[in-house]
């Protein structure tokens, strides 16, 4: 604990944009950034990193208790809307959801730690109508240059193996590896190789166990002053944690201290492959959730275009 605190202490951005900030790093996602993520697209092809919404998804309803995947089913089918053989018809659907399902951003809503949130938000700002502050929907835009961290490439392997910490150093040796450093604004995508199960179908294996983010791995982001960060797994970070009191240090890190949104089941396979094509890991980077109000959670399906 004693190390986390001052892990803690070195991350910590409270009232550096104003004691009622919201959006926490977010704010580093400047007009020159924007126009530096638009600089990087140069072929004009578009990816998308997002899971497909259905039943298939990776939740079960049991690793994070009533956590299941969307629920589609019809509202009306063909239904004409009015008499006679020439009148339209329409068909309507409706989708239950947990906001944290498939591919998503964690809002800073999402995590507290001691009875705060970022930015010294109480937790109780979270009840039974949801985040009084700190939503999903106070994040607003995200797009910024993107910047792809190839582990699994970098340690020459198609998908890193089960339990393999991705430390602050493994970071920094990808980053210099890749040749383009991340900069103040950036949002930071880490390519594990863990989504290549789910796509193959494979999801009990896609759960567990999994490569992730060592505690340490928020200092990398500090310092670089990443916008945002996601993972191509579901827990983000190492399942159990080495700082066992916290449980999930990297949400306290990140989403308390930092106050960076986190995202996790992004779908980087066909990105990686284009980015290893032609040595080139940025691009623009168009990640904005969907704006429901006061949810602790963002669905999303983030387009990278290069």
């Amino acid at each position: 604990m004693a190390e986390f605190d001052v892990l803690a202490g070195q991350v910590g951005n409270w009232g550096r944009w104003g004691v009622d900030d919201q959006r926490g790093t977010l704010n580093l996602v400047t007009p020159e950034v924007v126009r530096r993520g638009t600089a990087a697209v140069v072929t004009g092809e578009t990816f998308s990193l997002a899971m497909p919404l259905s039943l298939d998804g990776p939740q079960n309803g049991v690793g994070v208790r009533g956590r299941i995947n969307p629920v589609r089913t019809m509202l009306a089918i063909n239904t004409p809307m009015g008499p006679g053989p020439d009148a339209a018809a329409y068909s309507d659907d409706i989708v239950v959801t947990p906001t944290q399902a498939a591919t998503h951003w964690d809002a800073l809503s999402h995590c507290s730690h001691r009875g705060l949130m970022y930015n010294g938000v109480p937790a109780d700002a979270v009840d039974a109508f949801g985040a009084a502050r700190l939503g999903i929907d106070t994040a607003g835009p995200i797009v910024s240059r993107g910047i792809l961290l190839d582990v699994a490439r970098h340690q020459g392997v198609d998908v890193l193996p089960g339990g393999f910490p991705v430390t602050r150093s493994v970071l920094e040796a990808v980053e210099e590896a890749q040749g383009t450093p991340v900069e103040e604004g950036d949002i930071v995508l880490v390519r594990t190789g863990q989504a290549s199960y789910f796509l193959a179908g494979d999801v009990p294996r896609y759960r567990r166990p999994v490569p992730a983010l060592d505690f340490d791995a928020p200092l990398f982001f500090h310092a670089r002053g990443a916008a945002a960060a996601a993972i191509d797994n579901m827990p983000m970070e190492l399942l159990p944690s080495k700082a066992e009191d916290v449980m999930l240090p990297v949400h306290v890190l990140c989403l308390v201290m930092m106050g960076m949104v986190q995202g996790q089941n992004w779908v980087l396979e066909e990105l990686a492959a284009a980015c290893a094509r032609d040595r080139r890991h940025t691009f623009l980077l168009d990640a904005t959730p969907e704006p429901f109000l006061h949810s602790t959670g963002g669905l999303v399906n983030p387009v990278a275009v290069r």
